[in-house]
């Protein structure tokens, strides 16, 4: 049987949010077991590489109690310019 070639980061954390988040839009990094996972298939810290990914806009990431939810790009929840930009839109 042939090794499957590692996941890069990216892949992994997008796979982890669709495998792990349920009926929820996104996981809990600590609660969902993500950053003991990471951990194990990479050896680093997961923190470090999910913030890089934020900051690449490869996904989203909101503070919560006890960590960071993490959400695909496509499925975060409004931010507040959103929030704004829809209440000042000019109705049709």
């Amino acid at each position: 049987m042939e090794e499957k070639s590692k996941l890069t980061e990216e892949e992994f954390v997008r796979k982890a949010v669709k495998k792990l988040r349920g009926k929820y839009k996104g996981i809990h990094t600590v609660y969902s077991g993500f950053n003991t996972a990471f951990k194990e298939y990479f050896g680093t810290n997961p923190v470090e590489a999910t913030q890089r990914l934020a900051s690449e806009g490869k996904i989203n990431i909101r503070p919560v109690k006890g960590g960071v939810m993490i959400y695909l790009p496509e499925d975060a929840p409004n931010t507040a310019e959103n929030v704004l930009k829809k209440i000042l839109e000019e109705e049709e």
